[in-house]
């Protein structure tokens, strides 16, 4: 059993508890209704901070945030979204735990391996984002996809993500930033039209700033994990 006074930092209980705090204060402003909305986000919420310890509990969490995240897409015909984390990002999420459950550090199952990308595994990751992104670009332009530009946006800085954090690359965080950048443009174009999904684009925004700690995070991870 994990005692979180402990293995959390106050400043990252801190974080932890604004974020859900401000998560319930959405929903119970502009919703109140949606609490499949609510379950994810929170859910995703936990998943941050524990992905932001190198914790493959993380991953597991964020298997069940996107199976969440996906029907609640397919709400408001976010197809790509649907697609992207039903499709893509659940299953990679299950592979990272996989990965991140065989390379921890130092023996300590609670904390991941940080690994490093070779130079030639950047551009594959580039080309291999850009040959996705066009068969997803093309699939949700068969769907009607709404808002498809971002929509595609979003798959390309999904991808990155996930990838990255299969390969357990401190830099999965700041993609992850840069996907919730795109969200927050996705979901306010949502929220134009129904008001409700307020409470969405305030959950990213506050994701957004848990993906910056956990990239802050990790780098302080693999420096202390290097001088071992």
């Amino acid at each position: 059993m994990i005692s979180l006074t402990n293995y959390f930092t106050k400043a990252e209980l801190t974080l932890w508890g604004s974020s859900t705090g401000v998560i319930l204060a959405s929903f119970l402003i502009f919703d109140r209704g949606n609490y499949m909305t609510l379950a994810a986000s929170l859910i995703g919420a936990a998943s941050l901070i524990f992905n932001a310890k190198g914790n493959p509990l993380g991953q597991a969490l964020m298997i069940l945030f996107s199976l969440l995240y996906g029907i609640i897409s397919y709400t408001f015909s976010y197809f790509g979204e649907m697609i992207t984390y039903l499709g893509m990002t659940a299953p990679m999420a299950l592979v990272a735990l996989i990965s991140w459950l065989r390379n921890p550090f130092g023996g300590n199952r609670a904390e991941v391996a940080v690994n490093h990308l070779s130079s030639t595994e950047k551009p594959l990751m580039l080309i291999l984002t850009a040959v996705v992104t066009m068969i997803f670009y093309f699939i949700l332009e068969f769907f009607d996809t709404a808002n498809i530009i971002p929509s595609t946006l979003s798959v390309a800085t999904s991808f990155i993500a996930v990838y990255l954090t299969f390969r357990r690359s401190p830099y999965f965080a700041l993609a992850y930033a840069a996907n919730d950048v795109v969200l927050i443009v996705l979901w306010t174009l949502a929220a134009l039209e129904d008001v409700t999904y307020l409470s969405v684009i305030i959950c990213f925004m506050m994701f957004l700033v848990n993906d910056l700690y956990g990239f802050v995070s990790w780098r302080q991870m693999e420096k202390r994990q290097m001088a071992a």
